[in-house]
């Protein structure tokens, strides 16, 4: 487990981007925190840092955006959604086997469509600005 303190919104971009290096394709990373953690800053720096050059926006109200470049990032947003079945009705499967790395906000809504081999991100809120970026990787 990593865990990193941001003060602000670059900090946690920053964090994001050098996570997101050396991710292998298929990488689904589970990610948990409140409104307004900072889950999409992070995803902006993983986009980054995997270098795709492009607009990362959050999906809340298309629950999924594609950043395609020489790397893949799909970018899911599960606030809207009532479970898990309802993302396997949107194609989980289908994404996965693209072999793209799958980047998903609000993890606790579709927890039962994981397979346990996923990377947990938490974002804490600590203050207005400063945030505790915690790793876990998959089994842990």
């Amino acid at each position: 487990m990593q865990t990193y303190l941001s003060n602000n919104e670059q900090e946690t971009e920053e964090i994001g981007a050098r996570f997101a290096e050396g991710l292998p394709g298929g990488t689904v990373v589970a990610m948990y925190g409140d409104l307004g953690a900072g889950k999409t800053a992070f995803v902006r720096g993983m986009a980054r840092g995997m270098g795709l050059n492009c607009r990362v926006s959050s999906p809340t109200f298309t629950i999924v955006n594609e950043y395609l470049g020489d790397r893949e990032l799909i970018h899911f947003d599960m606030y809207r959604l009532s479970g898990a079945d309802e993302l396997f009705e949107i194609g989980w499967e289908d994404y996965l086997a693209r072999g793209a790395v799958c980047a998903v906000e609000w993890s606790e809504k579709v927890e039962d469509a994981f397979y346990g081999d996923e990377i947990r991100v938490t974002i804490e809120k600590l203050g207005d600005t400063t945030r505790k970026i915690t790793i876990e990787e998959a089994g842990a």
